[in-house]
């Protein structure tokens, strides 16, 4: 998706006609060496997937807020003295909810599933875009406390509850585990049993029907994958990087990713 997104651009603009989009697979432990090697290649940015996301907060010179808050950088952006951290997850998580559900996450509340990594990016992004209240439902208790006091200092007035209890009706809810990338796992949690749901939110993008959101069907609710935040997450990472707005080659990189996955 990124390679069809510096194709569009570079029609337009020159300046990215031999700019390249490159995978590398790097061990954990090898990520320090590895990140001084771009930097002395040359490289503009570099996209970060777990675990390396927590891995390299000691390695960037400057933090992003929202990074900051989120405890963990997906994205580098190459600076005069290192590298500058960025989490583009939120962005991605609001966008994709936003084109695909037609909702906005402020004044919302939220049913988050989960208290994971994932988890903690996707409430961060709650809490910072202003939502009515968070409800965090996770099966591991000690987890889900982790969380709670880790989110504490950034609710600022927000409402952030450790299970469904006294949820409002018109909730969206949000799937940040990692139950339904195979198909032999069940649901993480039975929409039916929660009140007045406005609509559900799977983070996964592939498979595209989890169980999760074939209940959401079979409920009439309004429901999507995650295909949409994986794309405005990285053309969030791209503005990062070359200053094109992220909403030019969304479309582009939309299209590129769904041929991809079939």
């Amino acid at each position: 998706m990124h390679a069809a997104a510096l194709a569009e651009i570079a029609r337009d603009d020159p300046r990215f006609a031999d700019w390249e989009y490159f995978r590398f697979d790097v061990a954990p432990d090898r990520l320090g060496e590895a990140l001084g090697t771009m930097r002395g290649l040359g490289f503009r940015g570099v996209n970060l997937t777990v675990p390396h996301k927590v891995l390299a907060l000691g390695m960037v010179s400057a933090l992003d807020p929202a990074a900051a808050d989120a405890g963990a950088v997906n994205t580098l952006l190459a600076d005069g003295t290192g590298w500058r951290g960025f989490n583009t997850d939120g962005y991605g998580l609001a966008a994709g909810i936003r084109e695909d559900l037609g909702l906005s996450l402020r004044g919302a509340p939220v049913v988050l599933l989960g208290a994971g990594g994932a988890a903690r990016g996707a409430a961060v992004e709650c809490l910072r875009a202003g939502c009515a209240g968070l409800w965090i439902v996770n099966r591991t208790q000690s987890n889900l406390d982790a969380l709670l006091a880790l989110l504490a200092p950034i609710a600022t007035g927000i409402p952030v509850h450790g299970s469904a209890h006294g949820l409002p009706p018109g909730a969206i809810v949000i799937n940040a585990t990692s139950a339904g990338l195979r198909p032999d796992d069940p649901a993480p949690a039975d929409l039916a049993a929660l009140p007045g749901i406005a609509a559900v939110y799977d983070m996964i993008y592939n498979p595209p029907r989890t169980r999760l959101l074939a209940q959401a069907k079979a409920l009439g609710l309004p429901h999507a994958g995650g295909l949409g935040m994986l794309v405005h997450q990285g053309a969030k990472s791209l503005e990062i990087w070359t200053g094109v707005p992220a909403a030019r080659t969304a479309p582009a990189m939309r299209a590129a990713v769904a041929n991809a996955l079939g």
